[in-house]
């Protein structure tokens, strides 16, 4: 059974800039896709970035052009660079994976739940913060 970890979460300021971390240990980043998740206390869970097994991102409107999700296969870790932060970028951030090489355009709809992952990360909290 394999595990997601999450690390680097913190405090910083509006406009700052933080990378967190998600080490798959037990998925193999070429065969699973790997997605970022957050959820802001009193709302509903939502995705933000998805890396495909064959390093295809895909992004939340609200991130694009700031947040870039990226992989280290030799460290089986995958990051999410976080730029131009906002205080509404303020939640839990959770790596998540599922049985499939491919991101689906359903992590980026409306609705919360579990988007048919299979696996999570405990989380690492993103504070925006002045």
């Amino acid at each position: 059974q394999g595990q997601l970890v999450e690390s680097g979460g913190g405090l910083v300021q509006p406009g700052g800039s933080l990378r967190i971390s998600c080490v798959a240990s037990g998925f193999s980043l070429d065969l699973y896709a790997i997605a970022w998740f957050r959820q802001a206390p009193g709302k509903e869970r939502e995705g933000v970035a998805c890396i495909s097994s064959e390093d295809h991102a895909d992004y939340a409107d609200s991130v694009k052009g700031r947040f870039t999700v990226s992989k280290d296969r030799t460290k089986n870790t995958v990051y999410l660079q976080m730029n131009s932060l906002k205080t509404e970028d303020t939640a839990l951030y959770s790596c998540a994976t599922r049985d499939s090489r491919y991101c689906a355009p359903s992590y980026f709809h409306s609705g919360g739940g579990n988007f048919g992952m299979e696996h999570w990360g405990k989380g690492t909290l993103v504070t925006v913060s002045s």
